[in-house]
This record gives C-alpha cells, sequence and structure tokens, in this order.
C-alpha cells in the first residue's frame, strides 16, 4: 500500500481502474446482472454519441473547479447532518477526469491533517471486508476521530478506526459523475456519484501534499443534494450543484 501511494505520487506508476460487470459485484447493487452492465456502461458515458467528447467537457469544466479550489484555503461541508471544515491551504487540487479511474468524477485533495473539526454523516453504505457497514457518525476535533458510530456495524467501523492512521482524514473531495446516481457499495463508482461529498479515512495523497500514513484508504460518502459547501466562508456549491 505504502509503495502504491507513493509511486502514484511521484507518477513514477499510471494506472487505471475499472469494473468489469460480474454477478457479484451486481448482487451488492441489489441489480440484475444486466442491470448492472447498463449501470457501468452509462456511468462511463458509454451511451453517449461521442464518449470521449463528453469526458473532455467534464474534464474542462473540473479544471476550472480546481484552479478555484487551489485559491482557498478553508472548505466547509453542510447540511442537517454535517457542519465540518478543515483547512486545505497549500494543498493540492485534483482534476479525476477518467485518466486513472474510468469511470471518474470528482475533485479532491488532502486536507491538512490536524484541521478538520466538526460532525458529519455518511449517508451511504459500504462494505469494509466482505462485511457491511452503515450509518456513520464522526465527530472530529484537531483532525482527530473522537466519537464514532454506525447503525449497522459499529464493531467494525472501530475496528477501521484502530488501525494506525485511520482516526485522521487523507482525502476531501466532491463527486461530480451525474450518471451516477445509484449507491452500488462499490467505492469506485459510488464516491463519483454528482450531488455528493466524500471523505476518506487513512492514507492522504502525496500528489497533494498530505502527510498521514496508514494501510488504510477508506471513502465515506455523504450526500449534499440538499446542503452546500463553502469556500472561505462563499457558497460555491448549492444542494448537488456548483455556483461557481
Amino acid at each position: 500500500q505504502k509503495l502504491y501511494f507513493n509511486r502514484t505520487g511521484d507518477k513514477s506508476l499510471r494506472r487505471s481502474l475499472c469494473q468489469f460487470p460480474t454477478e457479484a459485484a451486481a448482487f451488492d447493487a441489489s441489480m440484475s446482472l444486466v442491470d448492472y452492465e447498463v449501470f457501468v456502461m452509462e456511468s462511463c458515458f458509454l451511451h453517449t454519441p461521442d464518449p470521449a467528447a463528453r469526458w473532455t467537457e467534464l474534464s474542462r469544466f473540473q479544471v476550472g473547479i480546481v484552479e478555484y479550489l487551489n485559491r482557498s484555503h478553508q472548505i466547509r461541508y453542510l447540511n442537517a447532518k454535517t457542519d465540518i471544515t478543515c483547512s486545505v491551504k497549500g494543498r493540492n487540487w485534483i482534476n479525476s477526469d477518467g485518466r486513472a479511474n474510468m469511470p471518474s468524477g470528482e475533485v479532491f485533495t488532502s486536507p491538512i491533517e490536524d484541521s478538520v473539526h466538526g460532525h458529519i454523516y455518511f449517508d451511504y453504505p459500504l462494505i469494509y471486508q466482505q462485511r457491511l457497514v452503515q450509518g456513520i457518525a464522526l465527530e472530529v476535533s484537531n483532525g482527530v476521530v473522537i466519537h464514532a458510530s454506525a447503525e449497522i456495524g459499529q464493531d467494525i467501523l472501530l475496528e477501521i478506526l484502530a488501525i494506525p492512521g485511520a482516526n485522521r482524514f487523507g482525502e476531501v473531495a466532491i463527486g461530480t459523475n451525474p450518471y451516477i446516481q445509484t449507491p452500488t457499495k462499490n467505492i469506485l463508482f459510488d464516491e463519483k456519484m454528482s450531488g455528493t461529498v466524500h471523505m476518506a479515512l487513512g492514507q492522504s495523497y502525496l500528489q497533494c501534499g498530505g502527510l498521514n500514513e496508514s494501510s488504510l484508504h477508506l471513502d465515506l460518502i455523504a450526500d449534499m443534494k440538499e446542503g452546500h459547501i463553502e469556500a472561505d466562508g462563499k457558497i460555491i456549491y448549492q444542494n448537488g450543484r456548483f455556483v461557481v
């Protein structure tokens, strides 16, 4: 894991993760295999007249978002169940546009490690080592998770947080893929859902300037279709859409 993050950080490793539709993945997503095949196809823009052009369009849109965020110092996620802030001053935001993940559609960075503060509720379920965890609520102070609960899988959540470095965040991100709207318990897809944000416990991204080290990098996803994101006190995202 450390070698992987080091090599992706210094760009000596080029890779693109993709999902082949399988019965097991369809089962986790509560879909038939045929429906799951369609879902994978659409999430990769393959149903559009010119998929490459559609990815280029998304990439160009995200360039503007990344440029804006790279000038920002503090980020705040706020909705009925979440109010959490972090500093991203000096950290590099990444435009994830299909070159490293397929499907993609997100912008992300690593927060200043001791700056994360507040509480956040993650609406979408995840599978960790074939075990379901759902309804995660975390309280964070000075970058460290100080209270954690899960509606399903509380013991698993505590096991996760006991991993060295996993009680801090290595990523903050915003999903932008308009064709992913259904959670599938597969992070490759779920973290890209437009109208959501995610934060990852554990390992930071070195290419973003992150410093946290862990054998874990676990993305947790929160719905933001009824909420907003602030950058340096200005609302930049409202009810699932960027407004800058």
